[in-house]
């Protein structure tokens, strides 16, 4: 199969979890857009939306995409309880813990982000009712993206470094994370990095996109994931546990977070995680991450955007002395080191 069909396939094995109207009109979408399509909006009484590639259009009874709501398909409730009948298999019931985090994860790893009255008990939110929304955010591998990174979080000897990915929202630091963890539990023979046991801390179940516990995403032979567990939480567990050489997990920045890292340094235990953010000063001044990069932790600073497609690896920076080992020739740094 090509890679066309693969990625059209994406989209087709995603539509049967529509209700029959928006599939309709999402198989008419056109292909080349289909290729690129990232996010599927449904909102009651609101036009259908789709996403894809930084720019978001409306949607009309024909698949035709416009930047203006005039003439396009407006959502019904119906369209949004039909949809989450297939997606719950026609059990809202069974997915309720899912519904707390305000997501459910289905087959293939797209995530459904979910909107609606939210009812909350003496431990904190129950469930949600009364729909209002839904974001269908299509799950996409990208075999392979790591590859120019690669070189760069591995010394001479082989060995892994402590990385940091830091980019701004939607441009591809969990789809890099996510083939970076592949590569380093596989192995690369021909640069003589040899293949590493990764833990993974999946708290929104975006790197394994497990489903019934099976990972629906290629994380590498060596990898074992904790999944819809929280971070600080699941490193600790990872460590006593799994014996991990790499602990990987995804946007980190809380107290507990910096001290569940410090534990896994303490265990000789390596660490890859991402952060939002857009320069080496923007990072600087977050309070846990900031000291976290002070303090040496990260041997290596990835920044990511989306100029040259998803992923796009602008600069790397050597934690031990904030210097730059390659900078995209197009990439304007914020560098101010404090």
């Amino acid at each position: 199969m090509d890679k066309n069909k693969k990625e059209l396939s994406v989209i087709s094995n995603l539509e049967l979890y529509l209700c029959p109207d928006i599939r309709n009109i999402i198989k008419k979408l056109p292909d080349e857009f289909k290729l690129i399509l990232e996010e599927i909006r449904l909102r009651i009484n609101r036009p259908l939306m789709v996403f894809g590639r930084q720019k978001d259009y409306f949607v009309d009874i024909n698949g035709c995409l416009t930047s203006t709501p005039i003439n396009s398909y407006y959502v019904g409730k119906e369209n949004i309880e039909k949809t989450l009948q297939f997606v719950s298999n026609y059990s809202i019931y069974s997915v309720e813990d899912e519904l707390k985090n305000g997501y459910i994860t289905i087959y293939g790893g797209h995530r459904i982000g979910i909107v609606g009255k939210v009812l909350v008990g003496s431990e904190g939110i129950k469930t949600l009712k009364d729909f209002s929304g839904l974001n269908i955010r299509v799950s996409r591998e990208k075999l392979g993206i790591s590859t120019k990174v690669i070189p760069y979080i591995f010394n001479s000897k082989g060995e892994f470094l402590n990385t940091l990915l830091v980019s701004p929202p939607q441009c591809g630091k969990t789809t890099l994370l996510r083939d970076i963890i592949r590569t380093v539990s596989e192995g690369v023979p021909q640069m003589n990095f040899r293949g590493l046991k990764v833990g993974v801390v999946d708290e929104r179940s975006e790197l394994g996109a497990c489903f019934q516990g099976i990972p629906q995403n290629d994380l590498g032979p060596r990898t074992d994931i904790l999944d819809c567990c929280p971070k600080a939480e699941g490193m600790i567990m990872l460590i006593r546990s799994m014996s991990p050489q790499v602990i990987a997990t995804d946007e980190i920045g809380r107290t507990e977070d910096s001290i569940a890292i410090e534990e896994a340094m303490m265990a000789g235990i390596k660490l890859i995680t991402t952060v939002h953010g857009r320069s080496l000063e923007n990072i600087l001044s977050k309070n846990i991450v900031g000291k976290l990069v002070r303090d040496g932790v990260f041997e290596r600073i990835i920044f990511l955007s989306n100029s040259d497609g998803v992923g796009t690896m602008d600069s790397v920076v050597d934690g031990s002395n904030l210097a730059y080992l390659y900078r995209n020739k197009n990439y304007k740094s914020n560098r101010q080191v404090v």
